[in-house]
């Protein structure tokens, strides 16, 4: 279940639009994959090479990001360079929560989690998203309580998944 807090069909509209190269993780991923757990912002690892990172720039800029959970005021200048010397930014933007990630735990970058990602249509946009099975391990790898929690919805969905498709149960990822 989506909440009206963040647009989500807004922000990966704006990602898309702008050509940037991402996957799809976290609670949107698990929605993609069936899930019913209510999520609050998108999450996204992102390619960081000099062309993607000014589509990010371009592409989120208008919706004023701003660090979630900084003090107002703090100065905070959203350009290529800010992406460049960062890496993860947890935003908040006139769309809404927006978690762009350049590496996950127990995933990597955009280049490592691309074996691991499919192309799927995801409100209303053509974008990819990480595998049912991978989203699970980087559920585990953060090992925080509401993503240990989601887990065992995850791994339901992927032995209904692997049942209808005749394909005998696995040992969990």
């Amino acid at each position: 279940m989506l909440p009206a807090k963040t647009d989500f069909e807004g922000v990966l509209k704006a990602l898309v639009n702008a050509r940037v190269e991402f996957i799809v993780i976290g609670g949107v991923a698990a929605i993609a994959h069936g899930g019913a757990r209510a999520t609050y912002d998108v999450d996204v690892v992102y390619a960081r090479n000099r062309d993607n990172v000014r589509r990010v720039v371009n592409a989120l800029g208008s919706f004023r990001p701003y660090l979630r959970g900084a003090p107002k005021g703090l100065p905070f200048v959203w350009d290529e360079r800010t992406v460049w010397n960062g890496l993860n930014f947890t935003l908040e933007t006139t769309l809404g929560d927006v978690d762009l990630l350049g590496e996950v735990t127990g995933g990597g970058t955009y280049q490592e989690l691309l074996g691991a990602a499919e192309e799927v249509q995801l409100l209303g946009q053509r974008c990819r998203v990480v595998t049912l099975e991978k989203l699970i391990q980087l559920k585990r790898a953060a090992g925080r309580p509401k993503d240990l929690e989601a887990i065992a919805e995850l791994q339901a969905l992927l032995e209904e998944r692997r049942s209808q498709q005749g394909t005998p149960p696995k040992k969990s990822p």
